[in-house]
């Protein structure tokens, strides 16, 4: 059995103008001054108001908390020498896409001219874990029993509620965006690494893609490190909340292989019916629970959570990270980032303010929050 977990969180973020609250764009100089703070910790992303942090590898979820504060702090600390601030939000309550530029670098010039005009409307920032799997086989192997919790994971994570100014109805609006790129949604299932390598390399041999990075499924395994990548959560804007997310997701992984080194394994389901969980996830969050297949019902959040504490909890034991998987079960019970955001929205209104403004000021406040 693999015995350690490696975890690495990598996190995108908008910036805004702290008098208007609208989007602004990256100064150079501030790109500059967080890089040189934390080099090959920090890049610029596809649009010019976006801004990417990415931890080092860590073995416990308390390392990893140092470097993401760390991060954070250095991210708003070099804003604010702008009079701008980070928000962790995968839309922008109000920010119009039409008004945004892509950021002039050869990787994102190439990227607008394959996409053509879904490019133009990427104002949306996630949230990737990578969890540790040196073992290719045991990658392919993983995928498809890790791809059962991926609507859980989008389900506590969604923080994007909002778009163009208005309430779409969904709790992730994110992802309505994200799936109009090619190659996105669940993974298709490999019966072998080398399957996995067929497949991806005919799209690279034919020169359709360079490489794997271009492909952009919510889970897959990383191009550049020897990782499975989570990539279908909403960035959050607490630091402790996305933290308890990297933790589940180290912690299913390790309870995969204990099952493993057992001879047993989770049970394969199609990919349709955890499509059917995934759309759940997307447009009620946790508000309106999930499908359980084994006995046929939906649950509640609360109840999925309760039944997945006590499957993590040996797992969870040996990590450390008790506490980060009882912050979930707060969040299934108490809502996520878009019902906090709707909630402020509605409070808004009724005082007569302007309701998106008073959303953004909000995600600032929660920014800060935990550092």
């Amino acid at each position: 059995m693999q015995t350690e977990y490696t975890l690495g969180i990598e996190e995108e973020y908008l910036l805004v103008d702290r008098d208007s609250l609208q989007l602004a764009e990256a100064p150079a100089a501030l790109m500059e001054a967080c890089q040189a703070d934390f080099e090959g910790q920090v890049s610029p992303e596809f649009l010019q108001c976006q801004i990417e942090v990415g931890t080092r590898p860590h073995t416990t979820i308390a390392a990893a908390r140092e470097d993401l504060k760390r991060l954070r702090a250095c991210v708003s600390k070099r804003a604010g020498e702008h009079n701008l601030a980070p928000i962790a939000v995968s839309c922008h309550p109000f920010a119009n896409w039409k008004d945004q530029h892509h950021t002039r670098k050869e990787r994102y010039d190439a990227l607008q001219h394959a996409l053509g005009g879904v490019a133009r409307r990427m104002l949306i920032c996630g949230m990737h874990v990578h969890i540790g799997v040196e073992d290719k086989a045991l990658r392919a192997d993983l995928m498809p029993q890790l791809s059962y919790f991926l609507p859980h994971l989008l389900a506590l994570s969604a923080s994007s509620p909002f778009w163009n100014g208005e309430d779409t109805g969904l709790s992730s609006y994110r992802l309505t965006i994200f799936d109009n790129l090619p190659r996105t949604g669940l993974p298709p299932t490999f019966a072998s690494w080398a399957e996995y390598e067929r497949t991806t390399g005919i799209l690279v041999e034919l020169g359709v893609i360079e490489d794997t990075t271009k492909i952009w499924w919510d889970l897959r395994p990383s191009h550049r490190f020897p990782t499975l990548e989570t990539r279908i959560m909403d960035v959050q804007p607490r630091l402790e909340h996305a933290l308890s997310l990297a933790a589940m997701n180290q912690a299913l992984m390790r309870m995969l292989c204990r099952l493993k080194a057992r001879n047993l394994r989770w049970r394969h389901y199609d990919r349709f019916l955890i499509g059917e969980n995934r759309w759940r996830a997307q447009r009620y969050g946790v508000g309106e629970g999930l499908i359980d297949f084994g006995d046929r019902s939906v649950k509640p959040m609360t109840v999925l959570m309760d039944e997945l504490m006590g499957m993590l909890s040996e797992d969870a034991e040996a990590l450390g990270t008790l506490p980060e998987l009882a912050r979930l079960r707060q969040i299934a019970e108490h809502g996520n980032s878009a019902t906090r955001q709707r909630r402020v929205h509605a409070e808004a209104l009724a005082r007569g303010e302007d309701a998106g403004q008073a959303v953004v000021r909000h995600l600032i406040e929660e920014f800060h929050a935990d550092l």
